[in-house]
């Protein structure tokens, strides 16, 4: 079966917070703006107008990313992850696609990224879909966060 992408639902709230632990655990530490987002996407990423994708197969959630909506006409690109067994698939390709249409349907002109120096696979996957380095970096809650990408929109 394909991988496809589908807008966040009531009852996806586990696969979001899992599906971001793991790799958050496996490569970092789980930090206290970490916990407040993924234990309530609802008060940090839907109400105040942000989206949650899901990469499923068979409606088996695969992946996750969010966008945060950050003011200015701007998106945040967050707490993506592709369960380690369905890494290979696409669905990271795929939910950042999804993530920037997304972006683009809720009329933001920019959609920023902050990642690891060590994600390799993460970097170039937002590298060939358009990101830059930001020219001046801003403060991140995020001790992990030591790369700052942008990716303008039309």
């Amino acid at each position: 079966m394909a991988v496809t992408v589908r807008p966040f639902r009531p009852g996806d709230e586990a696969a979001f917070r899992d599906i971001n632990l793991e790799w958050i655990e496996r490569l970092f530490a789980v930090e206290p703006k970490d916990r407040e987002v993924l234990n309530n996407p609802a008060k940090y990423i839907l109400d105040p107008g942000g989206a949650i994708l899901l990469a499923v197969e068979d409606e088996v959630p695969l992946g996750v990313v969010a966008l945060m909506v950050m003011g200015q006409g701007s998106v945040e690109l967050a707490k993506m992850g592709v369960s380690p067994a369905a890494q290979g698939k696409g669905a990271g390709r795929l939910l950042v696609s999804a993530a920037i249409e997304t972006a683009r349907t809720m009329g933001m002109r920019r959609v920023y990224i902050e990642t690891n120096s060590k994600l390799g696979p993460a970097l170039k996957l937002y590298r060939d879909a358009g990101f830059q380095p930001l020219t001046e970096t801003i403060p991140s809650p995020y001790a992990r966060a030591d790369v700052q990408l942008e990716l303008l929109l039309d």
